[in-house]
């Protein structure tokens, strides 16, 4: 199974056709200790390149885009309760949502992501 990377540091993994979407370890590091999320509520549609959710760090709040068109069929709750899964492990429990995507050409026009991590 790939792991996907997009341009501002989102990982996105494709499985049985719903894609699971979180930041990478960089992009959690140069954003800062997480302190608080605006999570997108299940069951929205959202379009490639529109906001999805905010993530607010001790630095600044981070509007994060979707980098698929769908609709989103799970929010990572556990975060709500505990933020430093995000901070402790972005790629694997502080992923943040997942999405059915209504065009998967735009999961495989991404760049691998190489990691064994995610």
């Amino acid at each position: 199974m790939s792991v996907k990377i997009t341009k501002t540091y989102e990982w996105a993994k494709l499985e049985d056709g719903v894609i699971t979407i979180g930041i990478t370890a960089k992009a959690q590091t140069e954003i800062g200790e997480i302190v608080n999320l605006r999570l997108p509520k299940d069951g929205i549609d959202v379009t490639s390149g529109a906001e999805v959710l905010v993530l607010e760090s001790t630095k600044s709040a981070i509007d994060v885009y979707s980098p698929f068109s769908g609709k989103v069929v799970a929010v990572n709750k556990a975060l709500l309760q505990d933020i430093s899964l995000l901070n402790k492990d972005p790629e694997n429990t502080g992923w943040l949502y997942k999405i059915a995507p209504s065009n998967i050409e735009e999961y495989h026009s991404l760049q691998d992501y190489n990691t064994s991590k995610v």
